[in-house]
């Protein structure tokens, strides 16, 4: 990959990463009701899973599961549930309590490192961005297959990680806002309800 194709992928990476999705509805609550140092966790999941799936959908699975009926339905359906499992999940989100002191808050534990990392191969937006990256920037007179899908995965973790890093510090910021339970509470059903309405880019 020359320079200009990286800085080209690089700048379509950030943008990918950065536009509103369920990755960054899930880094947002969780900036918000687990604060920074308990969210980086779910951050280098959702940078690091997303990566790992671009190499591997350029390298070659995308096109096998994209051209089979019965894996797309089955990923379709799985993915729905996984959804509305995280929707409930954030939703029903045990509030912080800045008021014991800790800024952190006492809020339930996190989506870690391998559930976020996860979530990435039931979410339709990575989908949509690693198929659309793998028949753009994959170039068949350009490097091995493995280089090239190596080399688009380690870009896209360097553009994601400054773009993600704004949702989870977005929701950490929102931790000054929401200082009471009943905020807090509303502010999760708000979330969970946004995530569970990605479910329409499975079913429809």
């Amino acid at each position: 990959m020359s320079l200009e194709q990286a800085l080209a992928f690089f700048i379509f990476a950030f943008v990918a990463a950065v536009t509103p999705g369920p990755s960054n509805v899930l880094l947002t609550a969780t900036g918000a009701n687990a604060g920074l140092m308990r969210g980086l966790s779910c951050l280098f999941g959702v940078v690091l899973g997303m990566g790992f799936m671009m190499s591997i959908v350029a390298f070659g699975l995308g096109s096998v599961v994209l051209d089979s009926p019965q894996i797309m339905e089955a990923l379709k359906w799985g993915g729905a549930t996984f959804l509305l499992w995280l929707a409930w999940k954030i939703a029903t989100a045990q509030p912080s309590a800045p008021e014991s002191g800790d800024d952190e808050g006492q809020a339930g534990e996190p989506i870690g490192f391998l559930g976020a990392a996860g979530f990435q191969w039931v979410n339709p937006k990575s989908w949509l961005v690693c198929a659309g990256a793998a028949g753009t920037y994959l170039q068949s007179d350009a490097a091995g297959a493995l280089a090239q899908s190596l080399s688009l995965g380690g870009v896209f973790v360097l553009a994601a990680l400054p773009s993600s890093f704004i949702w989870l510090a977005a929701g950490v910021a929102l931790q000054q806002v929401l200082r009471d339970s009943k905020s807090q509470r509303r502010f999760n059903l708000v979330m969970g309800a946004l995530l569970a309405g990605s479910v329409i880019y499975f079913i429809r």
